[in-house]
């Protein structure tokens, strides 16, 4: 049966930041080149996580990022969403679906300093402010003497935080610092070997409603089959662990022809414990990576054996 095609205006949800509404016009302008019959609009939206002021974790996690977005997907005041997907919850509303992941940028960890550096560099007792558990188990294994802070914000908000000398150093996406033009303020790209990025970390996910199959049709031919497999597989291992911003996480997928790398590991929040899992799988189809990693999330929580504490 021929789809009735969609009349008037089409809208791309997205957050206000510059760096989601960098995302959202790099969205449009996809969807422009493949279907530039219809007339694509942003529409920007304040979600919960943009207005909070202390931790994620103590008023229900990164999906505060997102909840707004879905919520307007629903009631149909826009018809695409675009998330990073490092912020998207493992388990969606059945009535949305993520056909599209965008080419990955680089997962990396950016360590920025206007005094020092390298993480090597900072002196004993340094402070580094940052929001993301994770990044903060992480420096603690690393570094026991590093002391913290909340440095939360926009990208460039945080980077005037720092050149304000609140803190001796932070850490941010290199992936966003690229896409904002601002790969020059980074004073180490920090090696994966050295800390692991959050699963997904990079990577610009589209998220639409399930019961429209022409729009999901278009979605579909943004997607990266590389991207696929990588994030499906990390976000497989996270839901395994039923990760959330509230216990340190990290993963990285590597697919290369058929072969599917990965490395995953839970850390304590004080850095005083760290669990990986370091595997390489024969992977052909996006199921398959979802099983890879799922298989090895659960192999984790079952050597961990309750000597780390999920989302607590």
């Amino acid at each position: 049966m021929q789809q009735t095609r969609h009349s008037g205006p089409r809208h791309i949800g997205t957050r206000g930041s510059p760096l989601a509404l960098y995302q959202a016009n790099w969205v449009r302008d996809l969807l422009a080149e493949h279907d530039p019959e219809t007339d694509w609009r942003i529409r920007i939206l304040k979600t919960s996580g943009d207005r909070i002021q202390g931790e994620l974790k103590d008023f229900g996690g990164k999906g505060l990022f997102t909840r707004e977005l879905e919520e307007a997907l629903l009631d149909g005041r826009i018809d695409v969403a675009v998330h990073s997907m490092k912020d998207v919850p493992t388990v969606g509303h059945d009535r949305l679906v993520i056909p599209a992941l965008l080419p990955r940028e680089d997962p990396r960890d950016a360590f920025i300093s206007v005094k020092h550096d390298s993480i090597d560099a900072l002196p004993d007792g340094a402070l580094v402010g940052s929001a993301s558990l994770r990044r903060r188990a992480q420096l603690a294994a690393l570094r026991p003497d590093i002391r913290f802070c909340l440095l939360r914000g926009n990208v460039h908000t945080r980077l005037k935080k720092l050149e304000s000398e609140v803190c001796d150093a932070t850490f941010l996406a290199v992936a966003g610092l690229n896409r904002l033009g601002e790969g020059a303020r980074i004073t180490q790209a920090v090696p994966t070997d050295l800390m692991l990025p959050a699963p997904a970390q990079g990577v610009v996910g589209i998220e639409t409603r399930r019961d429209e199959d022409g729009l999901r049709e278009t979605m579909k031919r943004l997607n990266d089959p590389v991207s696929e497999m990588a994030i499906t597989c990390e976000r497989a291992f996270l839901r395994a662990l039923d990760g959330s911003c509230r216990t340190p996480i990290a993963a990285l997928a590597d697919p290369v022809g058929t072969q599917l790398g990965f490395r995953g590991e839970v850390l304590a929040k004080d850095g005083s414990l760290r669990f990986s899992s370091v595997e390489t799988g024969d992977v052909e189809t996006v199921g398959e990576a979802y099983d890879f990693g799922y298989t090895l999330g659960e192999a984790l929580r079952v050597e961990i054996d309750g000597r780390i504490t999920f989302d607590d």
